[in-house]
C-alpha cells in the first residue's frame, strides 16, 4: 500500500473516526483504525464492536491500493503535530507502516486488514433521505434525558419512531422525559421503532451537519450515509417504555413565562441546593412564581419573579437539574409549564411551537 496526501485530507477522516476508538481495549487491533485504498479513495474506518464510523477521502497519488490497520492515536498525535499544508507519503509493507512528510519520518506497527471486525449489517428494512441539520436538531432536543448505565438497558439510548411524514425522537431516564417531532419523506403503513444505544447518538450527533444524509434502518442496525462519512450503529434489542402513557393529561395549571428569566432564577437558586438531591420547591400563587432551595448546612436561596398564572395557589418540588435541561434546550422564549396538581409531573413546552415535549417528575421535598 502506497499513496501521498495532504495532511487536511488525512486529518479530517481521523477526527471523524476517533470517538468510536476505545483508549483501553480487550483486543488490540480495536486501538487501531483501517486503511483502505481503492482508485484514489481512501477509507478510514473505526469501530467498538457497537459503532462503526467510515472517514472518506481522496488522496492526491496512489501507487499501490491495498488496506492494513494502524494505531489510530499515534497517527492522529503525528498528523497534528505535522505543520499545516504538509504533504504525508504513507506505505505499509511486512507489518510496518511508514509515514514521512519533509524532514519527519515514523515507523509504526501494523496488524492484518482481514484481522479488523466489522459491524454486521443485517437486512435492510428502511430507507430514506433527512436533512443532516433537522435530524441534529431532533437529537439535540432529547439527548440529554437518555439514561447511563440503567439496568433497564433500553432506556440507554434514544427511541426513533418513524411513520409518513414524521421522524420522531424521544428520550427517558425514568425521571424525566424529552420528545421531539421533525419531518421527513417518508411513506409508511405501519409505524416503524428503533432504539439506538447512547454512545451511537453521541458520535452520529457530532457528525451529522447542514447537508441531507441517508439513513437505512435493517432488523438489528442502522446507518447514516453523509457525504465524507458512513456511520453504522446497532440497535438495542428490546422494547421501548410506552412514552404516551407518561405525558400528563389533563393539565389546567398552566404557567406562562420568559424562558431566560426562568432560567436565570432557578439557576442562582440551584447554587444552594442540596448537592445530591438538587432539589427546589416550586409556590405558585396569581402571576407569582417562588423558588426556595436550602441544603444540610441549612443555607438557604430564595427567588421571586413575576409569571402569566390564574389558576389555584400549590406548592410542588423538582430536581432543578432536570429543569435547568429543559430551559437550556428549548429556544423560543416563551414558554408554558402545564400541572394538574401538586403531585403531577410538569409538561414543558414553547408557546409558540409544540414539536417538542418535556416531562419532568416531581420531587418529595
Amino acid at each position: 500500500m502506497k499513496f501521498s496526501l495532504s495532511r487536511e485530507a488525512l486529518l479530517k477522516p481521523l477526527q471523524l473516526v476517533i470517538g468510536v476508538v476505545e483508549r483501553r481495549q480487550t483486543l488490540p487491533i480495536l486501538s487501531n483504525v483501517l486503511f483502505s485504498l481503492s482508485d484514489k479513495n481512501l477509507s478510514i474506518t473505526g469501530t467498538d464492536l457497537e459503532v462503526e464510523i467510515v472517514g472518506l477521502t481522496a488522496v492526491s497519488t496512489s501507487e499501490e491500493e491495498g488496506s492494513v490497520t494502524i494505531s489510530a492515536r499515534k497517527t492522529l498525535d503525528i498528523c497534528r503535530s505535522l505543520p499545516e499544508g504538509a504533504t504525508l507519503k504513507f506505505s505499509s509493507s511486512e507489518g510496518k507502516a511508514s509515514i514521512q512528510s519533509g524532514k519527519s519520518k515514523f515507523m509504526l506497527s501494523t496488524l492484518p486488514a482481514s484481522e479488523f471486525p466489522t459491524v454486521d449489517e443485517g437486512e435492510k428494512s428502511l430507507e430514506f433521505s433527512v436533512s443532516g441539520k433537522d435530524l441534529q436538531k431532533l437529537i439535540e432536543s432529547t439527548s440529554f434525558a437518555m439514561a447511563q448505565q440503567d439496568v433497564r438497558y433500553y432506556l440507554n439510548g434514544m427511541l426513533w419512531e418513524l411513520t409518513s411524514g414524521q421522524i420522531r425522537t424521544v428520550a427517558t431516564d425514568g425521571h424525566r422525559m424529552a420528545l421531539a417531532d421533525g419531518k421527513c419523506d417518508l411513506a409508511l403503513q405501519e409505524p416503524l421503532k428503533a432504539i439506538v444505544p447512547r454512545k451511537g447518538v453521541v458520535e452520529l450527533q457530532r457528525l451529522l451537519d447542514d447537508d441531507s444524509v441517508k439513513i437505512v434502518i435493517g432488523t438489528n442496525h442502522i446507518r447514516v450515509i453523509g457525504g465524507d462519512y458512513q456511520f453504522t450503529s446497532k440497535l438495542v434489542d428490546g422494547a421501548y417504555p410506552d412514552y404516551d402513557r407518561v405525558l400528563p393529561k389533563g393539565g389546567d395549571k398552566v404557567i406562562q413565562a420568559d424562558r431566560l428569566e426562568l432560567k436565570g432564577a432557578f439557576g442562582r437558586a440551584a447554587i444552594l441546593s442540596n448537592e445530591k438531591y438538587r432539589g427546589v420547591r416550586l409556590s405558585i400563587s396569581e402571576d407569582c412564581l417562588k423558588i426556595v432551595a436550602n441544603n444540610p448546612e441549612q443555607e438557604e436561596a430564595q427567588e421571586d419573579m413575576e409569571v402569566n398564572y390564574k389558576g389555584e395557589a400549590l406548592e410542588i418540588g423538582f430536581n432543578v437539574s432536570y429543569l435547568l435541561d429543559v430551559f437550556n434546550t428549548l429556544e423560543q422564549r416563551d414558554i408554558k409549564m402545564t400541572l394538574l396538581n401538586s403531585n403531577s409531573s410538569v409538561l414543558i413546552e414553547s408557546v409558540s411551537d409544540e414539536s417538542a415535549l418535556y416531562v419532568v417528575m416531581p420531587m418529595r421535598l
